[in-house]
């Protein structure tokens, strides 16, 4: 009888970067509780693992993180000032975030890149595959991508990389892909990672995005990496190790992504993500967008 594999439950956020784009609001808040209409970024990716029935979470943090755990933890002198006014939509809010999950958080006392931040886990993850969430990348809820990328973990065994088409004179920003086609439309089979390939050098259009779903065998292979791009251990160079010896923790599969991304890891497109969920919330949205457009047509 063949032993079906194990269930995904755990789920790691890297969040121990300095945000240094966002000085100086970052200077002591952690950029991921900046916010994104009312709640702040981390929230969002959280929401996101619970949904795809990841209920425990290992946040790895660092110095001047505290206000994550906060956020995440029950305040009962602000829930019984609310109760008191008889507020009963603010408490629920409030309450929310406490409730969403098992939080667990470790620090990464050394920032030696995403991939020294996955290997930071190895321990409560132990011996199971796993999700990682990065904070920049808010997938909209109504588009299931981490549920799918489960699904495909759990089918087809090893890893699952979250990939997205951008432009050709884009990729030079992210880790690019090369791959094979499957029977599965959204599915490809990832031969080969390349970390922020030069212009020209890419193998494809294919991006990776702040989504995996990881063999534990990662663990093995980050502790023998060595240093790469910006001097940082980085989980594309493991990956890539992975996707050239599927004896090494099986084949690495990719989902390609053609829904609703919000990237709060930039400026521009933090503020762009900000308006698109705002024009888009039953509460705020058609007021919001009356106003933009008679903004807009005022200023052209």
């Amino acid at each position: 009888m063949t032993q079906s594999p194990p269930r995904i439950t755990k789920a790691v956020i890297p969040a121990a970067g300095l945000g240094t784009r966002f000085l100086p609001a970052t200077k002591a808040t952690p950029k991921e509780m900046l916010p994104v209409v009312d709640k702040p970024a981390i929230q969002y990716v959280v929401e996101e693992a619970v949904a795809a029935g990841l209920s425990d979470i290992l946040m790895v943090t660092g110095r001047n993180k505290r206000p994550l755990e906060d956020h995440f933890d029950r305040n009962y002198e602000l829930e019984s000032a609310l109760t008191r006014k008889g507020d009963a939509d603010r408490l629920a809010k409030v309450q929310e975030s406490s409730d969403l999950a098992t939080m667990h958080y470790v620090r990464q006392g050394d920032p030696r890149g995403l991939g020294h931040a996955v290997l930071c886990a190895a321990p409560h993850v132990g011996s199971q595959p796993f999700a990682v969430l990065l904070g920049d990348d808010l997938i909209d809820a109504r588009d299931q991508l981490l549920s799918r990328m489960v699904e495909i973990q759990e089918h087809e065994g090893g890893s699952v990389i979250a990939l997205m088409e951008v432009d050709p004179e884009q990729i030079h920003l992210y880790g690019c892909a090369a791959v094979e086609t499957t029977a599965e439309s959204d599915v490809v089979r990832v031969t080969g990672l390349v970390e922020k390939p030069e212009a020209g050098e890419a193998p494809s259009n294919l991006a990776v995005i702040g989504r995996y779903v990881l063999d534990p065998a990662v663990f093995g292979v980050l502790r023998t990496t060595e240093p790469g791009r910006g001097g940082e251990i980085q989980l594309t160079d493991a990956l890539q190790q992975m996707a050239a010896d599927e004896s090494i923790g099986g084949p690495v599969h990719g989902v390609v992504f053609k829904g609703r991304r919000y990237d709060t890891g930039d400026r521009g497109d933090y503020l762009r993500s900000i308006v698109r969920l705002a024009c888009e919330r039953e509460d705020l949205g058609p007021d919001f967008k009356a106003w933009l457009r008679r903004y807009v047509t005022e200023e052209m």
